[in-house]
């Protein structure tokens, strides 16, 4: 779990959540603004509307003058605002209670990352040691084609038997060959692949086999998938409707106005004097002169704004979360009902598994008596070598099937294990 990338990811993407909280929380805090400019330039007046779109105009304050001047001298501005949005009718509350909200989807699913994660480690060791198990077995069915052969080869020579048996013979150690090759495969393929589960460099396992002789006691016990809030998976699902249904509530919270306080202070510097309205040399292009400060304001108020037309976006934003929550309470419904139905399914598989493990060691007794038979007649001369090879088959496919069933009970059970939710039925067997 510490080593999985894709876990630690998720731990990064809690903490991030976490943080957006902070800053959620943040954002009911005031403005507060502060801002120099000192500037040069003329200030002809103009009697008539003006309006600063897009922040363009230019504030120049000076009478209408009956004539263009192009008198420039410096001037400065320097100011303090602050402004606050008190009352919102819950806005930033709610705003507060989405990113809480999505702070716990995160962390949902990263408790069901690594549920899962689980799973796939021990289902990736179960199916890694069933393949040790078949690489067993194909070596012990290689070493008994390499005797027939010697033998085969033996009675050959000696003329007791015709050369195709020798030759037939050879084709069987080939072909054991070839089959221990492929489970090689295999084996080479899963082991990597539970070195990738569990984040570390590939290497060769060398697995636990002593507890798959024997049968788990959690498989003849009978479960029920956890309820949502200790089922990881559910409780995922869970969590990304309680996001939707805050992110509705917002859309809703919309409709209603804001209500604000705001208070300003400035301080004006300029080199224009007071009297330059009827004497226009009674002015200064000296930088300090300009910029020195001569006159203050300060403003304080409260207001209410309510953008109506905000009430029919919002209506329709809330019209849509609606439809999403109810999407995701859809896919709630059908990965409990996927659960269920799984869980359903692994109580068979247990059931047959368990039906199938008291039979193998019949099979794999019935059939190395039915070998030891067979070799002992083919080496009288008494059958001929297809007999003793069907025989040989018999014995491999029930070790087989031996190592395979042996596995299958506690894949049974973790299948189990994964959809009742609770990781802890499989792991506690250990």
């Amino acid at each position: 779990m510490a080593n999985f990338n894709t876990i630690r990811a998720k731990q990064n993407y809690i903490q991030g959540a976490k943080e957006v909280v902070e800053q959620v929380k943040m954002d009911y805090l005031p403005n507060f603004n502060l801002a120099i400019q000192q500037d040069y330039g003329t200030v002809n007046g103009q009697n008539g509307p003006l309006y600063g779109f897009g922040g363009l105009g230019v504030s120049s304050s000076g009478l209408p003058l009956p004539n263009q001047t192009w008198n420039a001298a410096f001037g400065s501005l320097y100011l303090a605002n602050v402004n606050w949005n008190f009352f919102t009718f819950g806005r930033t509350t709610q705003r507060i209670n989405i990113a809480k909200a999505e702070v716990e989807q995160y962390k949902k699913d990263y408790e069901q990352e690594i549920f899962k994660h689980k799973v796939k480690i021990a289902a990736a060791y179960l199916n890694l040691l069933a393949s040790q198990r078949l690489l067993l077995s194909q070596q012990k069915n290689l070493e008994r084609a390499k005797v027939i052969h010697s033998n085969a080869a033996v009675r050959v020579k000696n003329g007791l038997l015709p050369g195709v048996d020798s030759t037939l013979a050879a084709a069987e150690v080939s072909k054991a060959k070839i089959s221990l090759n492929q489970i090689k495969q295999q084996l080479k393929i899963q082991n990597n692949e539970l070195a990738n589960f569990m984040g570390i460099e590939a290497e060769d396992f060398d697995l636990d086999t002593t507890f798959i002789a024997e049968i788990p006691a959690a498989a003849v016990i009978t479960s029920e998938v956890q309820s949502d809030s200790t089922n990881p998976i559910l409780s995922f699902y869970l969590s990304r409707i309680a996001v939707s249904v805050n992110q509705f509530t917002l859309f809703k919270k919309e409709y209603l106005p804001t209500f604000s306080l705001w208070g300003i202070y400035q301080n004006r510097g300029s080199g224009f004097n007071s009297n330059y309205s009827t004497d226009q040399s009674s002015f200064t292009q000296n930088y300090w002169k300009g910029i020195k400060p001569v006159r203050q304001n300060y403003l304080f108020g409260v207001g209410v704004t309510w953008n109506l037309t905000t009430m029919a976006r919002s209506s329709r934003k809330a019209a849509a979360q609606k439809w999403i929550t109810q999407g995701l309470e859809e896919e709630y419904k059908a990965i409990s009902l996927a659960l269920s139905t799984q869980l359903d399914a692994a109580n068979a598989r247990i059931k047959y598994a368990l039906d199938n493990y008291n039979e193998a060691p019949l099979q794999v007794l019935a059939a190395k008596q039915a070998y030891a038979q067979r070799m002992a007649l083919y080496n009288n001369g008494l059958i001929d070598l297809v007999d003793l090879t069907q025989a040989l088959y018999t014995l491999n496919r029930a070790e087989t099937d031996r190592d395979v069933i042996y596995t299958n009970v506690w894949q049974a059970l973790l299948m189990k294990a994964a959809a009742t939710g609770d990781f802890n039925l499989f792991i506690h067997e250990f």
